[in-house]
């Protein structure tokens, strides 16, 4: 499967939208999808990035013009027409078949998507703002506002699904997983993460440093991270030295400084919800126009401080800053709230929306045999089955032949780069089919379980459509089950999980 993306990462767009389009590719790439990045204004460290990577990178030339009509509020950022800009874009993507083209970029509406609806076969649109109508497949949009159903209201299609809130935020795996070694904030402020983006062109970071008065912190520790292209670098790690805080130009250590925080300072954006994951309270200023909504709307939900700066950046801080050190009780608030927002599982939910598992599902057959014996057999597949005892070689080969050989019957293995990752068996009466799902022992891809299932109800709507409903009989002490059966959709009936696959009217 191919996915192309289109999204541009330079000046006044900044690295966010390049970034949070990168976690997308990443976590595809491991589901065996192959990825075209195609940009036209791409600075030479993000170029090196997808090059370290192995993904294809595409540059547009050319083609700049200031007789384009700027009809749109960032027209002027792709510095040519989307008429032309699409046609470069279809004739990049002219070598092979392309499943989904994702598009995060503010100067592109439904005329330059529709445009490429002759080469792609689904679009999923990256958005913030909503302020231009979209012809997509899927629409994200990661951020909390207090109308988010209505945003898009007239601005999609009927049949365009919709991903709304903090839920999908597109998120690095490391805060999934440093997520699961922590819990909201109890302990007073002994470290501050002050971070305004990777450019920060406005240089929100001196004016927050400035606001450090080093006398009332302290013992408080202070990082400071800027990235590679911040234009202020020379003067922010001289006040870093000069205030004895430590400074970080272009870190892969952000998740851990996060998760060893107490306190944010920072900007808007996508860091807003890596901080949530982390349960990081923050004071956020909001450093671009579309941040201000955003801010605003989650500041009203709790999920972070943002004190009104009337132009005053340096005094607001120093003021909030250390109120908000001495009322643990709000610094306890923010973190529980921020906490419950933001799982870190966005990137997966909006994998599972694109159906991109890269899972390929198989019949069994007789070669087989020895595996499935023994992952039946390991412990943590036992204690998850009804029937928890070991099983004998006998035993096995006896049922496994009369599986292959019964038509009510469907045994399912799951691959991934051609690796066993998963075994379903589907159970069928009538047009009902009892399903029983088991993900191989030591395969640890977060999401492979949900995703697992998705494919295999995929071959079964293909090879048996007379099946109507899938039932699923759960352990009442299996969490993980539940979880996974509730999440698919199905609707609980005791201990036991339904879909309705076919509708009927």
């Amino acid at each position: 499967m191919n996915v192309a993306i289109r999204v541009d990462a330079s000046g006044q767009i900044g690295t966010g939208h390049f970034m949070r389009c990168l976690t997308l590719a990443d976590a595809l790439h491991t589901r065996a999808i192959a990825i075209r990045f195609i940009s036209r204004h791409l600075p030479q460290y993000l170029q090196k990035i997808l090059t370290e990577k192995g993904y294809e990178c595409t540059l547009l030339e050319g083609l700049p013009t200031d007789s384009f009509a700027e009809d749109l509020a960032h027209s002027h950022w792709l510095e040519t027409t989307q008429s032309a800009d699409a046609e470069a874009v279809v004739q990049v993507l002219s070598d092979k078949t392309w499943e989904w083209m994702i598009v995060d970029h503010y100067a592109l509406d439904s005329r330059w998507e529709s445009a490429l609806r002759q080469t792609v076969r689904r679009i999923l649109v990256i958005d913030d703002i909503a302020d231009r109508p979209h012809d997509c497949d899927v629409l994200l949009d990661q951020n909390f506002y207090s109308d988010m159903e209505a945003r898009y209201a007239g601005k999609v299609p009927a049949y365009c699904k919709l991903l709304l809130g903090p839920r999908y935020a597109l998120l690095r795996d490391e805060f999934r997983q440093l997520r699961q070694q922590l819990k909201p904030r109890t302990v007073p402020v002994k470290r501050i993460l002050l971070f305004f983006g990777g450019v920060d062109t406005e240089n929100y970071t001196a004016k927050a440093l400035s606001a450090l008065d080093g006398n009332r912190l302290g013992s408080i520790h202070v990082d400071v991270v800027i990235g590679l292209q911040n234009p202020f670098r020379a003067q922010i790690e001289a006040l870093c030295a000069a205030r004895e805080f430590t400074s970080h130009v272009q870190t892969s250590r952000m998740g851990e400084l996060m998760a060893a925080a107490d306190l944010a300072i920072g900007a808007g954006g996508s860091a807003t919800w890596e901080r949530c994951c982390l349960g990081l309270p923050t004071i956020a200023i909001a450093t671009a126009e579309n941040q201000i909504m955003q801010v605003r709307d989650a500041a009203c939900e709790g999920l972070l401080y943002a004190p009104d700066t009337d132009e005053d950046v340096t005094g607001s801080i120093h003021r909030h800053l250390f109120a908000l050190i001495e009322n643990t009780n709000l610094l306890r608030l923010l973190s529980r709230n921020a906490f419950c927002a933001v799982d870190g599982k966005g990137v997966l939910r909006v994998i599972r929306e694109m159906r991109c598992s890269g899972i390929e599902i198989r019949i069994s057959t007789l070669d087989d045999s020895e595996n499935l014996f023994k992952w039946r057999n390991h412990n943590m597949i036992r204690a998850v089955s009804r029937n928890s005892h070991k099983i004998e070689w006998r035993d096995h080969q006896k049922w496994f032949a009369a599986v292959l050989s019964s038509s009510e019957r469907a045994l399912l293995i799951g691959t991934l780069h051609e690796v066993a990752v998963g075994v379903v068996r589907f159970d069928i009466q009538d047009s009902v089919a009892d399903v029983s799902i088991y993900v191989v022992p030591d395969i640890h891809l977060s999401g492979i379980g949900y995703e697992l299932l998705q494919s295999a109800e995929e071959w079964l709507k293909k090879f048996r459509p007379e099946i109507d409903v899938i039932k699923a009989v759960v352990l009442g002490g299996n969490e993980r089950s539940h979880h996974l059966f509730s999440g698919a959709g199905y609707k609980a009936e005791s201990t036991s999980y339904l879909k309705r696959i076919h509708a009927h009217g």
